[in-house]
């Protein structure tokens, strides 16, 4: 007969009780079963500028068409010169704030077009210069905001003790302390709390980054954001909710986000350079000939669209490629900071280990003298304790009964089970009476019990056979296998600064990173530690690589946060700048090696537009060059940079870094 306190959950674990799904953001032009003419009516509430000149060019177009050219060029430069003085007004506040960019060049470009005439040439600077910002709000995939899964995961309930144990659900923002709660099994505790209960297991990987499952006895303190584990426990009440550990993580993603400073778009910083250099070459044409019809011949030539227009396309490019290899980019200037990052910084567990406990060894007993027998061969433990595990509701029986189908031993029957909470499990297998578990309960069940010696980063689970202890088998959390040509291959892009930074243990943490080559290591940390480790990094632009709760703060801090989000770490894939969709650690170092590509294409793209502007407005200088035809050469100036901008789209090559290093 089995015999057992609960159920084993079949599957996946259903989500806690009272724990809301996050929602799911998503973009106008990409929500799911909208038709056509729905997406179309979304972009241009999206987009309005860019759909409204588009309409000015059509219905411009089809009154030339017809003769009315009156009209149109009436039509046009109302529509432009009142477009050029929205956009003047938020130019004089950037200046004044001591922000100067490209507004200041596309606001000339539009008045000197206006000015002589060639209305057709200012519709397209605006299309241009409209067009570019919505490739660049594209490009930054209407990401939902950082902390608004967060704030969704966050308990939301409570099951208070009312008089006669009655159990009411409570809101959690009106339990106070003194308060004696009831946490369910697979439940998040709702706040910091004194177990009332003898024992219980939970899983604090989300708030410290500990893999293994955490052993409460009565009176330790529990840690609101942690998970019970398989037996209902009760707590007493420390905290209210806001002075809570998972409300402090809430308010430091907070205040991490919004003291990240700003990036400046690429193009930018060479607006002001561009803008001063056509001045003077427009106004030395002027001075020279005594025409004033050549500062507008030049300052034609002279607009900003291969600007505009060059790095939003670039960028859009390099997103699209790094979405087709598993890596969510949210923004545009993210691919800027990946390109120049110096310093990576690593959490321990779920990105540079697998976490999930695997079998490294199984430990077997010394043959201790006739009375003991012969020792157990090590095959024949691992598949006794796996086959006793089946009914245990502890999390490594999971990894023990995963490492004896791996070895292709086949599980025994059982013909009674009995489960020890947090301890272990108790089974008769095949005629033999395992116990397996802690050493507190093999050593009082077994005769000749030896502690195993175990080396940093390793947990035992002991093994006792029909009285005598067997053996014991040591499990360990292994570092990735890509970890360590990651680390290679981010050395050749330039990030030359590496970091482990962990709640976990000193000696655990350092065996970890002397593996993978890592040379700072920062263990016992809290999510204001590593914020704060983050923050003294002289080596900047910093990549934070992370998962879990406990990781979005520093996501947040970090110019870059990566979040490893196959494993459905929603609140670290919120905080962070670039999502890594596969479980995959490589992906971090294609993730940067897209960001340089992406620039390095998006400078290309610059450069080649200036250099044609400027041989144009060379030539524009001598008068050789109308309005019309400057506005239709420049039309082929942007074409160049747009085809060229398109270069981002093609794959990375594996093993030949961009960049240098």
């Amino acid at each position: 007969m089995i015999r057992r306190g609960r159920a084993l959950p079949e599957g996946k674990p259903a989500a806690p009780p009272g724990t809301p799904v996050p929602p799911q953001a998503a973009s106008p032009e990409e929500e799911p079963g909208q038709s056509l003419p729905g997406r179309a009516s979304a972009l241009i509430r999206q987009y309005p500028l860019v759909a409204l000149t588009c309409l000015v060019l059509a219905v411009t177009g089809m009154l030339l068409q017809s003769g009315l050219e009156q009209p149109a060029r009436l039509g046009a430069s109302a529509y432009a010169a009142v477009v050029a003085v929205i956009r003047a007004a938020a130019m004089f506040r950037s200046l004044r704030e001591g922000r100067w960019g490209i507004d200041v060049l596309a606001l000339m470009a539009i008045a000197s077009t206006v000015w002589v005439g060639e209305y057709l040439a200012a519709l397209v600077v605006i299309l241009m210069l409209s067009g570019g910002e919505a490739l660049e709000t594209f490009a930054q995939g209407r990401a939902a905001r950082e902390l608004e899964s967060l704030l969704a995961r966050a308990p939301r309930f409570a099951h208070r003790e009312a008089a006669g144990s009655v159990l009411e659900e409570t809101p959690v923002g009106e339990v106070v302390p003194g308060d004696v709660l009831v946490v369910r099994p697979s439940e998040l505790v709702p706040v910091d709390g004194e177990l009332l209960s003898d024992a219980a297991s939970m899983d604090e990987s989300s708030l410290t980054g500990e893999s293994l499952p955490v052993e409460r006895t009565r009176g330790e303190l529990l840690l609101s954001g942690s998970v019970n584990g398989e037996t209902a426990i009760r707590m007493r009440a420390a905290a209210t909710a806001r002075d809570s550990q998972y409300s402090r993580i809430i308010a430091l993603v907070e205040e991490a986000a919004s003291s990240r400073a700003p990036v400046v778009r690429l193009a930018d910083r060479y607006a002001v350079p561009f803008t001063a250099l056509a001045i003077l070459m427009a106004g030395t044409a002027w001075a020279l000939s005594g025409d004033p019809v050549r500062i507008a011949q030049v300052l034609v030539v002279a607009t900003p669209c291969p600007l505009l227009i060059a790095a939003p396309v670039a960028f859009l490019a390099g997103t699209s490629q790094a979405a087709h290899r598993g890596i969510i980019i949210k923004n545009t200037g993210t691919l800027e900071q990946l390109a120049k990052a110096r310093t990576a910084v690593f959490d321990k567990t779920g990105t540079l280990t697998s976490g999930r406990p695997v079998l490294d060894t199984v430990q077997v007993a010394q043959d201790q003298g006739p009375a003991a027998g012969a020792a157990m061969r090590a095959e024949r433990i691992l598949q006794l304790a796996a086959s006793a595990e089946q009914y245990s509701s502890h999390v490594l029986a999971a990894s023990v009964i995963e490492a004896a189908a791996q070895g292709n031993l086949e599980l025994l029957p059982v013909t009674r089970a009995t489960e020890h909470a947090t301890q272990g499990v108790e089974a008769v297998c095949g005629g033999d009476t395992v116990v397996v578990g802690k050493a507190g309960l093999v050593r009082n069940a077994s005769e000749g019990f030896l502690e195993a010696a175990l080396h940093s980063g390793q947990l035992a689970i002991y093994v006792a056979v029909n009285g005598r202890y067997a053996g014991a088998l040591i499990m360990k959390d292994p570092l990735r296998g890509d970890a360590g040509d990651t680390l290679a291959r981010l050395h050749r892009l330039g990030v030359r600064h590496t970091m482990l930074l962990t709640g976990d243990a000193h000696g655990t943490a350092a065996h970890i990173a002397e593996e993978a080559g890592i040379r700072h290591v920062r263990a016992d940390c809290l999510p204001e530690d590593k914020v704060n480790a983050v923050a003294a990094v002289k080596e900047r632009p910093v990549i934070m690589v992370g998962d879990g709760v406990n990781d979005a703060p520093v996501l947040a801090a970090a110019d870059v946060g990566i979040a490893m989000g196959a494993k459905g770490a929603t609140a670290a894939s919120e905080s962070a700048d670039v999502v890594i969709m596969l479980d995959d650690l490589s992906r971090v170092a294609v993730a940067v090696e897209i960001g340089k590509r992406t620039v390095a294409v998006a400078l290309v793209s610059i450069w080649t537009g200036i250099g044609l502007s400027i041989g144009l407005m060379a030539v524009a200088m001598t008068g050789y060059i109308p309005a019309v035809t400057g506005a239709l050469l420049q039309e082929l100036v942007d074409l160049a940079t747009i085809l060229n901008g398109l270069r981002a789209l093609r794959p990375v090559r594996r093993g030949k870094p961009t960049g240098r290093g």
